[in-house]
């Protein structure tokens, strides 16, 4: 038996508005208020149209933030809610990422999501003062909040670190520490993503990318720190070589995040196709295989509906998951 298995999300992005409040100085994902247009309904069923046959399980909600006062909040929660039901219906798996959101947003998303998400990034408040300095929502407390409420709720979750944008080491171990202690307490983060800073052709900051043996030791130290129940994750597309991405993975990691036709977050650094990966880790003896955007510790979790889709997914990869143990 081969136990030496690494897990993927095969996953599309769909973007309700690229337009968002903040101003991170190394984003090249937003744009201003008023000058993106709300992705329709008609539009992001098109989209899916296209996936059917594609192997794509999960569709990432992935939206620029509308000010917690606008006037349009209520309008752009609802879209959201409006999309992951769609995707919901036409037999995919969504999962949100939309920034802090309240309490009861989180609730009712929550009914058509099998899992959530928030990058923690650091929680150093003194990066409030460089790169977050346009980005109120970047607050520490307020994201530590969000995963409390999340795990309050009984949100499957995902979060994780930005790495290389001004924190210190002793920092980061600072932001594992306290994701750490919030699972803990409520034992619902899935999986922990370790995300190195990579340089964008859209940003205003243009500082340097976290280098690879740096990032290869903040793997080692993530692993001894968090919970063994939290998977590690890290995107290959922003790893600097498959050396480095092998070393990751003999140090813990155990998930590759969601790969797909596109890294919106990252325009600049492309998905490795999952074949062209999966040849890269078998130089070593590590077999790639695709999962759902839920755990299955969290399954029970999920109101009935959503319970019943993720069995059916399940079902579906019970054959794969067989194979590869039995091989």
């Amino acid at each position: 038996m081969n136990d030496k298995i690494v897990t993927y999300s095969p996953a599309y992005t769909v973007v309700p508005t690229y337009e968002c409040f903040n101003r991170c100085d190394y984003c090249n994902f937003r744009a201003d208020p008023g000058t993106s247009p709300w992705v329709s309904l008609a539009e992001v069923r098109q989209q899916l149209e296209l996936l059917r046959s594609q192997g794509i399980i999960e569709i990432l909600v992935l939206s620029g933030e509308v000010h917690p006062h606008s006037a349009q909040r209520r309008a752009w929660v609802e879209h959201i809610y409006a999309i992951a039901e769609l995707a919901l219906s036409m037999g995919f798996l969504p999962h949100t990422n939309a920034g802090p959101l309240s309490q009861t947003e989180m609730d009712w998303l929550k009914q058509v999501n099998v899992s959530m998400g928030l990058m923690v990034e650091q929680v150093t408040p003194r990066l409030l003062q460089n790169v977050h300095r346009h980005a109120p929502s970047k607050d520490p407390a307020l994201r530590l909040d969000q995963l409390r409420q999340a795990g309050e709720l009984r949100i499957p979750f995902t979060t994780g670190l930005l790495l290389g944008i001004g924190e210190t080491a002793a920092e980061r171990i600072e932001t594992l520490q306290a994701i750490a202690q919030i699972h803990q307490q409520f034992r619902h983060i899935q999986e922990v993503i370790l995300q190195p800073y990579r340089p964008g052709s859209r940003e205003a900051w243009q500082g340097e990318g976290f280098s690879g043996q740096a990032f290869v030791e903040i793997v080692a130290i993530a692993r001894e720190i968090l919970p063994a129940d939290i998977t590690l994750q890290i995107p290959p597309n922003l790893v600097d070589t498959a050396a480095d991405l092998l070393a990751c993975l003999s140090y813990g990691v155990r998930d590759l995040g969601g790969i797909g036709p596109r890294d919106e977050v990252n325009p600049d650094y492309p998905h490795p196709v999952d074949h062209t990966l999966a040849s890269v880790l078998a130089t070593e003896d590590w077999r790639l295989i695709p999962r759902l955007p839920i755990y299955p510790a969290y399954d029970d979790w999920l109101e009935a509906s959503l319970q019943k889709e993720v069995a059916r997914y399940r079902q579906q990869l019970a054959c794969t998951y067989h194979h590869i143990a039995s091989s």
